[in-house]
C-alpha cells in the first residue's frame, strides 16, 4: 500500500476512510507541546506508564489524534472532546457527537489513525517480533480453522502469519466496539500469504458481508489491518513535520 505525504488534499468525503501513519519516536523535541494539548485525564493516563518511552509515545499518539480530528472538524485540537464505549472504544462528544468515526492503534514506535464519516471501523497495528509461543496462543484464542491453517504453513512464515491474523481479528473487534469481550474463536479471518483478506462468521453468514478487511503495510517490521463497514477503500498518508506545523 502506498503511503503518501498529505499535501493540501485532506478533505474527507462521504464514503471515504482516511488512514494516517505516524512514527512516534521522532517527536521528542515537541513532546512538551504535545502534552500541553491533552486533557487532564489523558495526561493522567500517560503518567501511569512505567517507562518514559511509553509515556512519550502515548502522549504523541493522543496529541496527533487531536490534531487530525481538529483539522477535519476545523477546530482547535484542544476543543476535541471524547467519550468511551462500554469496552473503551473512543468517540467524539461535546459539540461534535457523531461528526466523525475514528479508531487508533499504536505498537512500538508506529501509530495508526483511521477516520471517516458515518462508517464503522477499527484499525490495529503490531510490531512483528519473535513469538516462540505463537502456536500456543493461537491454539488458545484462535478458531480451530485458523489454528489448522496456521500450522499448515511453512514454519518460516508462521510468525508473520500469526500477526496478520491477530491484527485482522483485533481490527474487527475494535470496529464492533467490543474489544476482547467477544471471543476470538467465534469468527475467522484469512491470513496466509497470498490470500485475500476476508472475514467470516460461521454463526451468521450475513455478518461477514457487512465488513471489508484491508491489509495495511505501514512500515518494515509491522503488520496492520483496517476493518470497515461496507466497501470503502482507504486513502493513506504519512504524518510528517510539515503537517504538524500546519496544525499547531
Amino acid at each position: 500500500m502506498h503511503w503518501a505525504p498529505p499535501g493540501a488534499a485532506v478533505a474527507l468525503a462521504d464514503g471515504e476512510v482516511h488512514v494516517w501513519c505516524a512514527a512516534l519516536d521522532r517527536w521528542g523535541p515537541d513532546w512538551v507541546a504535545f502534552r500541553s494539548s491533552l486533557s487532564p485525564d489523558e495526561r493522567e493516563r500517560a503518567d501511569r506508564f512505567h517507562f518514559e518511552r511509553d509515556r512519550r509515545r502515548f502522549t504523541c499518539a493522543r496529541a496527533i489524534l487531536r490534531r487530525l480530528l481538529g483539522r477535519y472538524l476545523n477546530v482547535d485540537p484542544r476543543e476535541v472532546e471524547f467519550c468511551y464505549g462500554a469496552h473503551g472504544k473512543p468517540a467524539l462528544s461535546g459539540p461534535f457527537p457523531g461528526a466523525l468515526t475514528f479508531n487508533v492503534s499504536h505498537s512500538g514506535e508506529v501509530a495508526m489513525f483511521a477516520i471517516a464519516r458515518g462508517i464503522e471501523l477499527g484499525v490495529d497495528v503490531e510490531l512483528v517480533r519473535d513469538m516462540p509461543d505463537a502456536e500456543q496462543i493461537a491454539t488458545r484464542f484462535f478458531s480451530p480453522r485458523e489454528v489448522a491453517r496456521l500450522l499448515s504453513l511453512p514454519e518460516g512464515t508462521r510468525n508473520d502469519a500469526f500477526f496478520s491474523c491477530w491484527t485482522r481479528k483485533e481490527a474487527y473487534l475494535k470496529a464492533l466496539g467490543s474489544g476482547l469481550a467477544r471471543p476470538l474463536d467465534e469468527f475467522d479471518v484469512t491470513f496466509a500469504p497470498g490470500e485475500a483478506p476476508r472475514l467470516t462468521v460461521p454463526s451468521d453468514e450475513r455478518e461477514g458481508s457487512r465488513w471489508t478487511v484491508h491489509d495495511l503495510a505501514p512500515a518494515d517490521g509491522y503488520r496492520a489491518a483496517l476493518v470497515t463497514g461496507g466497501a470503502a477503500a482507504p486513502r493513506c498518508w504519512m504524518w510528517i513535520d510539515r503537517t504538524f506545523k500546519e496544525l499547531v
